[in-house]
């Protein structure tokens, strides 16, 4: 950790940005390989009996999309004359959303996983 740090100082605040704008996106660009997932699921959980249960999965499922959907809406790239403060300001706030969003990813699609039948639990999802 002390090293990152070291190697973090040494760039310049405009590296800093750009860094932090690539981790940024690569977040977006990990959680956006898993909408497929998402849909699988959320079809999966359609075949379930009807249960309330079920309609809270389908709900966070959903959920999770329309948060990417939302942040990807919303995220404009600051421009290149944004002070740089105010840029790595807005990266770490959107870092924040994104990560959000991550969670909400992980959380509906571990628990319509868990809602699976025994059999299909037993076949390879990841």
């Amino acid at each position: 950790m002390l090293l990152l740090s070291a190697c973090l100082s040494l760039q310049s605040e405009e590296q800093q940005a750009e860094a932090a704008e690539k981790a940024l996106l690569a977040r977006h660009d990990e959680l956006m390989a898993q909408m497929g997932n998402l849909y699988t699921l959320r079809q999966q959980v359609q075949q379930l009996p009807d249960t309330a249960r079920v309609a809270r999965l389908q709900g966070a499922l959903l959920g999770a999309e329309a948060g990417m959907m939302f942040w990807m809406h919303h995220y404009r790239k600051p421009a290149d004359t944004v002070a740089v403060t105010r840029r790595m300001a807005y990266y770490a706030a959107q870092q924040q959303r994104i990560d959000s969003v991550g969670r909400l990813f992980r959380s509906s699609q571990d628990s319509a996983r868990l809602a699976q039948p025994a059999a299909s639990s037993t076949s390879p999802t990841r």
